[in-house]
């Protein structure tokens, strides 16, 4: 589709857009109205709620109730490096997920038994409805949001052992390589799929986003002797972060 032949709502977004990118509208400036807008473009009230609609789902400008809509000042994304994992030194949850040593983080978590559903199931190997342990982290860098994580562990393979929960027991804070180790299963091999979908409402309230903005999904599993002992999926906010993988040449 020739720019020309684009919708009237995608011109007049893309135009405010461009002004916002090159700071003709810097952050915190409020939006020309809807009826500026139409003056402006020459186009109809539905146009210009449209164009505004577009910049909104981008993340390039937020509603303020009654106030108007404004800039939104971008955030200059952090890496989140990943390394496979650490079998010795600091092995902390939050190092399990973020290997910059030059991030200090806190985290919070929750651990509770459920059965597992049908995609934790093919993941772990094991029967829908087995029994797990699920733990739910919320990790915090320089005191501010920034992951959050939701682990998986066969109860079949943890049950009645000392690193049943991860953040209790003598092996409380570990990360899963030093926890797995204490039962004798020697983790050898880490796998890592990145995906994006719409954050959940739940997801962006914990990380201080937007709900529908875009997040970064780091499906992980942890496997000994190519079993899985672990799975989790890590979600953090697109626009906040960029994943980077630092890989060993064998």
């Amino acid at each position: 589709m020739a720019f020309g032949d684009q919708p009237a709502y995608l011109r007049v977004a893309g135009d405010l857009r461009q002004k916002i990118v090159a700071g003709e509208l810097p952050p915190h400036t409020r939006l020309p109205s809807q009826a500026r807008i139409r003056e402006q473009y020459g186009v109809s009230d539905t146009v210009a709620l449209e164009a505004r609609k577009v910049l909104m789902a981008e993340g390039l400008v937020e509603g303020r109730s009654g106030s108007g809509t404004y800039v939104r000042e971008q955030p200059v994304p952090r890496a989140l490096v990943r390394t496979g994992y650490r079998s010795v030194g600091d092995s902390t949850p939050f190092r399990q997920e973020q290997a910059d040593d030059r991030v200090k983080g806190t985290w919070e978590s929750r651990s509770e038994q459920v059965a597992a559903s049908a995609d934790v199931a093919r993941r772990l190997r094991i029967a829908v409805g087995d029994r797990v342990m699920r733990t739910g982290y919320l990790f915090r860098a320089a005191g501010e949001p920034a992951m959050l994580s939701t682990s998986w562990e066969p109860l079949a393979v943890t049950g009645r052992t000392p690193v049943m929960l991860p953040e209790e027991g003598p092996l409380a804070g570990k990360g899963v390589v030093e926890r797995m180790a204490a039962i004798d299963l020697i983790v050898d091999n880490v796998t890592e799929e990145v995906s994006a979908r719409p954050g959940l409402a739940e997801e962006a309230l914990a990380l201080g986003g937007v709900p529908g903005h875009c997040v970064l999904v780091v499906s992980r599993t942890y496997l000994a002797g190519g079993c899985p002992v672990e799975t989790a999926d890590v979600v953090m906010l697109a626009e906040r972060h960029r994943v980077a993988y630092h890989l060993p040449v064998k």
